[in-house]
């Protein structure tokens, strides 16, 4: 009985994500494909919004549209809604830092972001005259 407790205690040191789960990667982490986006009050063409993905790993990400933008992500998720931080280190947003608000059900995630980067979001909706734009992404599959 000692010696199994003894590799029970071995195992659950050196491999904790598998013996109590994988909590030290966020259920956010992954590749996401858009599938509508919303800018300053006006909804995207589908077409256009199709071409955007987005990747968060480890706290870093990286959106594919018409050029790469790559950078940091910190995330809130005690906040209501939910929120991240974005920090752009390459691409047309290298040196800003973007406020946005976010809400992850299954396999969809949606993102509203402020890319003026002066204030937070406090809902999931643009505005004409702002710089508001809201994307709603559904999990890519390998």
């Amino acid at each position: 009985m000692n010696r199994f407790v003894l590799l029970a205690s071995l195992i659950l040191v050196a491999m904790p994500s598998l013996a109590l789960g994988d909590d030290s990667k966020p259920a956010i982490d992954g590749s996401w494909l858009a599938t509508s986006a919303e800018l300053r009050g006006k909804e995207l063409p589908a077409k256009a919004a199709a071409t955007i993905k987005l990747t968060l790993n480890n706290g870093k990400y990286e959106v594919i549209a018409e050029s790469a933008d790559r950078g940091t992500v910190t995330y809130d998720n005690a906040a209501k809604p939910k929120t991240m931080e974005i920090k752009g280190t390459e691409g047309p947003n290298k040196g800003k830092t973007i406020l946005a608000i976010y809400e992850l059900k299954d396999d969809t995630l949606t993102i509203c972001y402020d890319l003026s980067g002066t204030a937070r979001p406090t809902e999931f909706k643009t505005q004409p005259n702002s710089k508001l734009f809201l994307v709603t992404y559904k999990r890519e599959k390998p």
